[in-house]
């Protein structure tokens, strides 16, 4: 590694925003990259399941146009993040219903990157530009510490599950 991950801006603003939000955890740097959950959980020694997923959807609003892509052009297709338990993947069927939609999709890097201010890979749970509607999965409240992204590949940060719902104003949900 020729930089410290640590010192990268989006880290930065990660920091800087779990400071303001009264978070316990401190952010730690990897030797490895871990751009999933099964990296990160095998560099950290933990569970996988304990490792929350930072996904990025958009929704496709009930009643909005069907078809494949024409939702990512809609004015109404917002975007969702759901944190979730690297042990099982979405369901965005059921998230979808959930909340009342016609369907979840999944956004490019690009997109990714606007609405989150990071890169996939390095996508953290909070530090966003605009605020997110958040759900966090129930499934990460059978640990005592989970671990979530801080900005970069390289660099993640402990939290507990209240600690995550409280600090990204996450709803809990079964998105699994």
């Amino acid at each position: 590694m020729a930089a410290d991950p640590a010192e990268h801006p989006a880290v930065r603003r990660v920091t800087t925003a779990l400071t303001a939000l009264g978070a316990t955890g401190r952010v730690r740097v990897l030797d490895d990259a871990a751009r999933t959950a099964v990296q990160a959980a095998a560099a950290l020694g933990v569970e996988v399941g304990q490792i929350a997923s930072s996904l990025v959807f958009l929704t496709v609003p009930a009643g909005g146009p069907p078809g494949e892509g024409r939702h990512l052009r809609s004015p109404d297709a917002e975007p969702l993040l759901v944190l979730t338990s690297g042990a099982h993947r979405v369901d965005v069927t059921k998230v979808a219903a959930l909340l009342g939609l016609a369907g979840l999709a999944r956004p490019d890097a690009d997109v990714v990157r606007a609405a989150t201010g990071f890169a996939i890979g390095g996508v953290a749970p909070v530090a966003h530009p605009a605020p997110l509607r958040t759900l966090v999965d129930v499934a990460l409240s059978r640990y005592d510490v989970v671990w979530a992204a801080a900005g970069h590949p390289h660099v993640v940060f402990p939290t507990s599950y209240d600690e995550l719902i409280r600090i990204t104003g996450g709803r809990p949900a079964e998105v699994g």
